[in-house]
């Protein structure tokens, strides 16, 4: 990829290309408003390198974006949406639950609950969302609560922004509770998870040449369930009107 300026402005612009294919321009404005304009897709970006994204997007991108617009818009249509988001006593793979919400898709407040993880909470999460030992020293253990959650849960659309951490978080605590992987799998098996982090990804459309996938977007919001719950929702009503 390259940068050209063209010598015959004064405003920080530059013609992009890719080898020897022009992809489009993109410029700073002289008022500083500190982003960069993509002109041909009349977008504004905070990097230059996203901007350049903009510009690599592959040709599929307008059907890929009208197609996560439409799955958005049959998620919040759907009785039974669930919106989920846990938070765990650690930043790894292999983390408990310490906090568990879901809201349905009228933005209210179906579960809530913090949990003893029966294991040390990390300094690292604690950081985050600021759940410590002593917030979870009186509250319920995963297998306490677990009766309330499978009816909660049960034949709901559960949506998550990388279902794969919360589905894995719900994957293991079940686990430790049944002891057994089939009634594990059948527990499960009674929920319909679903990803929003992919259609969030293509909706935004920074592509990554790299990696060959669009790049994967922040949610945003507290490091607290109920608050990323809230967050989640919200975006998946703005991508369901991209």
């Amino acid at each position: 990829m390259a940068l050209v300026r063209p010598g015959d402005t004064e405003r920080p612009t530059w013609a992009v290309y890719q080898h020897e294919y022009y992809l489009g321009t993109v410029h700073a404005r002289p008022d500083g408003d500190g982003l960069w304009h993509v002109q041909c897709a009349n977008e504004q970006r905070a990097s230059l390198d996203d901007a350049v994204r903009v510009l690599r997007r592959p040709p599929v991108w307008l059907r890929q974006r009208q197609q996560a617009a439409r799955w958005a818009g049959a998620v919040l249509a759907d009785p039974a949406l669930l919106v989920i988001d846990i938070q765990t006593a650690g930043l790894g793979d292999q983390a408990w639950a310490v906090q568990i919400a879901a809201i349905d898709g009228g933005g209210r407040i179906v579960v809530n609950q913090l949990l003893d993880p029966r294991r040390p909470i990390t300094a690292a999460a604690s950081a985050l969302h600021g759940i410590t030992r002593a917030d979870v020293a009186h509250a319920p253990c995963f297998a306490d609560v677990l009766p309330h959650l499978t009816g909660v849960l049960d034949g709901r659309r559960c949506v998550a922004y990388n279902v794969s951490f919360d589905r894995g978080v719900m994957t293991r605590e079940v686990l430790r509770h049944h002891g057994t992987a089939p009634l594990t799998g059948s527990w499960l098996d009674r929920v319909r998870w679903e990803d929003a982090m992919g259609p969030v990804a293509v909706a935004e459309g920074l592509w990554s040449v790299d990696r060959c996938q669009y790049r994967r977007q922040r949610l945003g919001g507290r490091y607290d369930a109920v608050d990323k719950c809230r967050v989640l929702l919200r975006r998946l009503h703005h991508l369901a009107l991209a």
